[in-house]
C-alpha cells in the first residue's frame, strides 16, 4: 500500500518514512499543501491514505482537506495536529479528515489509525479477499491456502495485493512499482523480477489454482 506524507518538519517527516517503510507501506513525502493539493489531484488514485500536517505552507491542512473533498476525492486523510480541544478535533473531522493524531504521538498509535482508516469501507469490502484458493487478509497481512499459511516478505505481500484488486489482469512494471515503491525510489527492472520471482515459486508450492503469468515486454497478469 502507498501512503503521501505532507509535514513540513523534514526531520518528523524523515523518521515516519522509515518508521512506515519498515511496517511494509510505499512513502512519498510532500512538505508544501499547495504542491500537495497539485500531486493528490494528479495522482491520488495512487495512495491509499494520505498523513496531513495542519500547518504547512503553501496552504495548511484543513483547507487542504476541504479542497480534495471538494473535488471529489475520498481518499482517507489522517490529520496530524498539535491541538487537543474537543472543537479542534470536531472542525477537522468536518472539514472532511477521516482521522487525526496529535502530537507528539506514537508510531505505533500512528500506524493503527492507518490501519483503521484503511479498512473503513469505500464502497462495501471486506477484510479477508480470496481469488482461487488463495486467501489474503488485509488487517493482518496474512496469506492462505486451506490451512496452509505462507509466508511473505513485505514487497512480496504488497505486490500480492495489487494483484488481488484486479485478477485477470495485465499490470505493467510501471503500475507495479508505483505501488510497491516511492517515487524516488529507483526500482530497476530486475529487482522487480526478482520479487516476482520468489513470489510465484512460494505461491506455487501450495496453491493448485492460481498462477502468475509473464506478459513479455509488459507485466504480469495474475490468472486462475
Amino acid at each position: 500500500m502507498r501512503l503521501l506524507i505532507v509535514e513540513d518538519e523534514e526531520v518528523l517527516a524523515q523518521n515516519l518514512k522509515k518508521i512506515l517503510e519498515h511496517k511494509g507501506f510505499a512513502v512519498d513525502m510532500l512538505m508544501d499543501g499547495e504542491k500537495a493539493h497539485s500531486r493528490i489531484l494528479l495522482y491520488h488514485k495512487d495512495y491509499d491514505a494520505i498523513i496531513l500536517d495542519l500547518t504547512l505552507p503553501g496552504m495548511d491542512g484543513a483547507t487542504l482537506t476541504r479542497n480534495l473533498r471538494a473535488d471529489d476525492i475520498t481518499t482517507p486523510i489522517i490529520i496530524l495536529t498539535g491541538r487537543s480541544d474537543t472543537e479542534s478535533k470536531v472542525a477537522l473531522l468536518n472539514a472532511g479528515a477521516d482521522d487525526y493524531v496529535v502530537k507528539p504521538f506514537s508510531s505505533e498509535e500512528l500506524v493503527a489509525r492507518i490501519a483503521s482508516v484503511l479498512r473503513r469501507p469505500v464502497a462495501t469490502q471486506t477484510v479477508v479477499h480470496a481469488v482461487g484458493d488463495i486467501v489474503i487478509d488485509t488487517a493482518t497481512h496474512r496469506v492462505s491456502v486451506g490451512s496452509t499459511e505462507i509466508v511473505l516478505t513485505l514487497k512480496e505481500y504488497s505486490l500480492l495485493e495489487c494483484f488481488f484488486r484486479r485478477p485477470g489482469e495485465i499490470l505493467t512494471r510501471e503500475e507495479l512499482s508505483s505501488q510497491v515503491w516511492d517515487f524516488n525510489a529507483l526500482t530497476l527492472s530486475n529487482v522487480l523480477d526478482v520479487h516476482m520471482k520468489n513470489l510465484r515459486k512460494k505461491l506455487a508450492r501450495s496453491s493448485n489454482s492460481a498462477r502468475f503469468e509473464t506478459v513479455r515486454g509488459v507485466g504480469y497478469r495474475f490468472v486462475v
